[in-house]
């Protein structure tokens, strides 16, 4: 995911970075860098030609790093609503933002910790609604139907308390 670069842990240290890359005149390099972190190219080659002086922003930085991860886990369904959740709280905090970034915290640790709560507060789906369904009730036979996902406060809570967090 993160190959030749390395995982950043902060905004700063990217942008240190794509400057060193700059100033090599190593355009290539540069723009390996962005797509590695999940920054536009159009972004890069503003930053290319010296039209802005950072390569990214917290924000981008954080958003950027979310987007290489969806693609390295192949993100899809209900996992893309925790991920959007994510971003949201990104684009309203530039705290949490900047604590995406950091090394450490990443969206495969996230979800295992929003899987394995989700397990530990499983519900059991009353017989009624499975015998309404037509391929579960197939699947589960007379076991009864447990489910296990947090409701959206409980996933709000754990999205801030493991960014925000120390530990992972």
């Amino acid at each position: 995911m993160f190959d030749k670069f390395g995982e950043f842990d902060s905004v700063e240290e990217l942008n240190r970075a794509a400057l060193a890359q700059r100033e090599e005149g190593d355009t290539e390099a540069l723009k390996i860098l962005a797509k590695e972190n999940g920054i536009d190219e159009e972004d890069a080659e503003d930053f290319i030609n010296g039209w802005t002086d950072e390569l990214v922003s917290p924000v981008m930085a954080a958003l950027g790093k979310l987007d290489v991860e969806c693609a390295e886990y192949e993100i899809e369904g209900v996992l893309k609503d925790w991920v959007e959740e994510i971003r949201i709280n990104c684009m309203q905090d530039e705290a949490f933002a900047r604590a995406v970034r950091r090394k450490g915290k990443d969206l495969a640790g996230f979800m295992a910790q929003a899987i394995e709560l989700g397990c530990e507060h499983r519900i059991t789906v009353d017989n009624r609604i499975v015998e309404m369904t037509k391929e579960v009730k197939k699947i589960m036979g007379q076991h009864p139907l447990t489910m296990g996902v947090l409701n959206k406060a409980e996933m709000k809570q754990l999205i801030k308390d493991y960014y925000m967090g120390e530990g992972t």
